[in-house]
């Protein structure tokens, strides 16, 4: 039996009621929370290729992404842009310290643009070529300015972490990140555990309540980890059996703000044929079965779609997913496409790169049944990431999580984009120039109308298709209070998040 969404709304309720009643209670100090989220892929916060809910607890950015996905100052107390969308100024708060006791000034924001244009990777990239200048205007006061007006910035800037110089490492690859936040950068065993321990200056008074967080990096079985005790926070994914038994136990399911979405894509770097022609890739799609991929992933909450955002994202076009060729999969016609290309399928292995998960599994059946053999690689997450970027593969199904801003996944696509494994690694000059055009428009209705445009082509390449949307859910433990998920997947946000959890 799975949840329907009546079910899932009175959980909601019953949920926020124990929430805002644990909320009236004095927060209790000392404690050590432990989660399972997403991993920790470098130690440097200016290099990260994609892994940010643990890095998040110790580097604090200007701004902040609040739970309804606008931007909010954080670091900065307030700041303002320019009638011409070309120039910022940052007001930064007064008083932060960095975990080495050295006050947060002007002087050290402005090295930290530097740094990060210098470095010119990653998702900051674009931005940072447009940055002709930052500077302290006073020892709190931060001027930047760009050669063009660029509309993700402030979102941006959320994931543009302020960390002191005095980093180890700082010129070239930082090993211990000296931030803000109200957790430190403590003893990293990558892909097993990563701890942080109190920051006991932290400049939001009185926080945090806890001693440290313990973050379990291995990424499996989190549900069982969380049941058995050994955990308090896990993630969920969309498993509606999971999450029922979870709730069924008297633990508390909370959800990410943003959503995630899962595609199929091909490899754009270096295709092999048939692959390679648009049209085979359109057969191909026509038989795989978006409500199939999403019931297995999401239960009965996937929402079929052919867009990066869900219904109710301003990006988010109706008419687009009224329009959908591949909202129900259709067999019989991609085999009658394939034929009519000359593609015999039962002479064809597709070379199939995926994580280790269910919905994986069941498209590769979806391709079977159209008449390929598949041969599949099923890895863990950095593994099937290093085995795509060899880019010696023909198909994969792959999902990707809450991002700060509608350009975040926008930017995976540019030919010169941070982590585009998953989508094939494309190279279009003419798909760079659509979004490269969307970014600089202040106008927001101009800039969804061109974004839309580049997605457009996108889609009449086949570069990738949608298959739908989820919402993450977040399993919590019986006696943590005042935990709850953000936008994206930070679990110290402007918002609350661990800074202002606690444990009964």
């Amino acid at each position: 039996m799975k949840l329907g969404k009546n079910s899932l709304a009175l959980v909601a309720i019953a949920l926020s009621f124990c929430v805002s009643t644990a909320a009236a209670q004095t927060p209790k100090t000392g404690g050590i929370l432990k989660l399972s989220t997403l991993g920790l892929d470098t130690a440097d916060p200016h290099r990260h290729t994609g892994s940010i809910a643990v890095q998040q607890v110790y580097v604090e950015g200007l701004t902040g992404i609040a739970a309804d996905g606008s931007v909010k100052p954080f670091l900065a107390e307030k700041f303002s842009v320019s009638p011409d969308g070309k120039t910022y100024t940052f007001y930064l708060r007064k008083g932060v310290r960095f975990h080495d006791g050295s006050e947060m000034t002007s002087k050290e924001v402005v090295e930290n643009f530097k740094r990060v244009q210098k470095l010119a990777k990653g998702w900051l990239a674009s931005a940072m070529k447009l940055m002709t200048s930052a500077q302290a205007k006073d020892s709190y006061t931060v001027e930047v300015a760009l050669s063009a007006p660029y509309a993700p910035f402030s979102a941006l800037l959320s994931e543009l972490w302020i960390l002191s110089p005095a980093s180890p490492g700082w010129d070239e690859t930082i090993s211990k990140p000296i931030g803000t936040g109200p957790f430190t950068f403590g003893a990293w065993v990558p892909n097993v555990s990563m701890a942080c321990p109190k920051n006991p200056n932290y400049w939001q008074k009185g926080m945090p309540y806890l001693d440290g967080l313990e973050f379990d990096l291995s990424s499996s079985n989190p549900d069982l980890k969380l049941r058995a005790g050994d955990i308090h926070v896990a993630s969920l994914g969309a498993d509606q059996d999971i999450i029922k038994k979870v709730l069924s136990e008297g633990y508390q399911v909370k959800y990410q703000k943003d959503s995630t979405w899962l595609f199929w894509a091909f490899n754009n770097r270096s295709p092999r044929a048939p692959f390679d022609n648009p049209k085979v890739r359109e057969a191909i799609s026509y038989g795989l079965d978006k409500a199939g991929i999403l019931a297995v992933a999401a239960g009965n909450t996937g929402i079929v779609n052919t867009q990066m955002v869900s219904k109710g994202n301003f990006y988010h076009d109706p008419g687009m997913d009224k329009v959908d060729k591949h909202a129900k999969a259709d067999i019989a016609k991609s085999q009658s496409m394939l034929k009519s290309l000359g593609v015999d399928p039962s002479k064809i292995t597709i070379k199939y790169v995926t994580w280790q998960n269910s919905y994986s599994m069941i498209a590769a059946e979806m391709l079977k049944k159209i008449g390929f053999k598949v041969n599949h690689i099923a890895l863990d997450d950095i593994g099937a990431q290093n085995e795509l970027g060899k880019y010696d593969w023909d198909m994969t199904v792959m999902g990707s999580g809450p991002r700060a801003d509608i350009f975040m996944r926008y930017q995976r696509l540019l030919s010169d984009g941070p982590n585009p494994t998953l989508w094939g690694g494309i190279k279009d000059p003419e798909l760079d120039n659509l979004i490269n055009a969307a970014v600089v428009m202040v106008d927001d209705v101009a800039r969804k109308e061109a974004y839309l445009k580049a997605f457009k082509r996108v889609m009449d390449k086949y570069y990738f298709v949608v298959a739908g949307h989820y919402f993450n859910g977040m399993g919590i433990g019986k006696n943590v209070v005042d935990f709850e998920p953000g936008f994206t997947w930070s679990p110290h946000n402007v918002d609350g998040g661990v800074a202002r959890t606690w444990l009964k």
